[in-house]
């Protein structure tokens, strides 16, 4: 009964997920190491539950150690230029070949059927083709890339159709120009194009390589597109690591909510990162440094009068000009055309672990953009490069809105005990925590 109840609980806890994920768009792409290392039927198995919660999935699939054995069967030498393979029309050969026999596997793995297996009554149709225009790469370097391509276009309005009737799309490491040659493609900006390109909720990218991890060796769970510059500057993560990275911090930037790095070794890693709290892999998040930002003393008058309206109905407390600026470090701010459009403020109780975000606005002209999400999500990655692990809040109006974002109510005594001591009790606010 203790194992049932266990289960029970984790179906519940894993509702929310399902519920915001289905309908969107999701693009998962795959080295052909994780064919080779013979991952290929278990992902297969995890996807296909993935399209029956009403996910929509693009894959993607790599090739670079089946060309190489193509090659090497036809003595054909392998040549690369600054990491780039240079495609020959041997070479060109070699890689259609790979691919060709990797998209049957594929095929294969979603045509599982067998009863008392993930893949029993799914009947996913997985449709393949030239969705993707690709250019040559040409001349980098005084180097000739010959037929290694670079994406020019994906072809939306064939695989959205796909998509909405609940098939499966899948992309090869090939491009077709429109004068009918083929383009030898990096598995890596396939995926980035189409995630881009069809606007997806996520990238996913299932790796080789272990999780991320910093100059500490602790493992990087979640990073904002500019944190994720910065970690690429500082030039300490190993190629294969740095490469995706790269590509999925380009996706973000491009417009692609969530880009995550999982490594393929871990049994059910795609499940994990996504239905866990904590993940297993690294997520990369988008945010526009242009209008989210550390706030500073300039911006004292704006969150004036932001606030202002709700601290005469008694939605927030009273805050002087001077308090603000004496706090302003503890601020961020979202600023559209140099006007302050939200705020929230992060007080940190670093004995604890824990952190209070006080006085979350968004003018109520902007409230349906998503404003006060992202400015939930900044002051949460404040709090974990703080080393901090909880986030409280403490409101008499929006409760309802910190319960739908992972928040649950807690009693004063669960708060820090310095926080205790400058409770309210006239307002009698209400105190939920989330564990960061």
């Amino acid at each position: 009964m203790e194992n049932a109840n266990e289960f029970v609980q984790w179906l519940r806890s894993v509702a929310p997920y399902i519920h915001a994920f289905r309908g969107k768009t999701f693009v998962v792409a795959f080295p052909g190491e994780l064919v080779k290392a013979g991952g290929l039927p278990v992902l297969a198995h995890d996807l296909s539950l993935l399209t029956a919660l009403g996910i929509r999935i693009v894959v993607v699939y790599g090739s670079r150690p089946q060309v190489e054995e193509q090659l090497a069967l036809r003595n054909v030498e392998a040549r690369y230029h600054n990491g780039l393979r240079i495609t020959d029309s041997a070479a060109l050969e070699c890689a259609k070949e790979a691919a060709g026999e990797l998209r049957l596997d594929i095929e294969a793995a979603f045509s599982q059927g067998l009863p008392n297996t993930p893949m029993a009554h799914a009947a996913i149709r997985v449709i393949s083709g030239n969705f993707v225009t690709a250019r040559p790469m040409g001349v980098i370097d005084g180097a000739d890339l010959q037929l290694t391509g670079v994406v020019r276009k994906i072809a939306t309005d064939a695989i959205h159709p796909i998509l909405q009737a609940g098939g499966l799309v899948l992309l090869s490491p090939l491009g077709f120009s429109p004068t009918g040659e083929a383009f030898n493609l990096a598995m890596e900006d396939v995926a980035v194009a189409a995630a881009i390109a069809l606007r997806a909720e996520k990238l996913i990218f299932i790796t080789e390589t272990l999780i991320l991890q910093d100059m500490g060796d602790a493992a990087i769970r979640e990073l904002s597109s500019h944190q994720a510059e910065a970690v690429l500057s500082a030039s300490f993560l190993p190629p294969d690591s740095t490469f995706y990275l790269q590509r999925a911090t380009q996706a973000c930037n491009a417009g692609v909510s969530r880009a995550h790095i999982v490594p393929f070794a871990i049994d059910g890693s795609v499940l994990l990162e996504l239905f866990t709290h904590d993940g297993i892999g690294t997520m990369v998040t988008y945010e526009n440094l242009e209008s989210l930002r550390e706030a500073t003393i300039e911006d004292v008058g704006g969150i004036l009068r932001l606030i202002e309206p709700l601290e005469a109905d008694g939605t927030l407390v009273k805050r002087g000009r001077e308090l603000i600026e004496r706090e302003i470090h503890n601020f961020s701010v979202i600023e559209h055309d140099s006007v302050i459009f939200g705020c929230a403020a992060l007080y940190p109780f670093p004995d604890e672990k824990m952190a209070e975000m006080a006085c979350l606005t968004v003018n109520p002209e902007v409230q349906a953009q998503g404003d006060g999400e992202r400015l939930l999500m900044h002051i949460e990655n404040r709090a974990r490069t703080a080393g901090l692990t909880k986030l409280f809040v403490l409101t008499t109006r929006t409760s309802h809105w910190f319960l739908r974002r992972g928040f649950t109510p807690a009693s004063v005594d669960d708060l820090p005990k310095n926080r205790q001591h400058m409770y309210n009790w006239q307002r009698k606010s209400l105190i939920l925590i989330k564990n960061l």
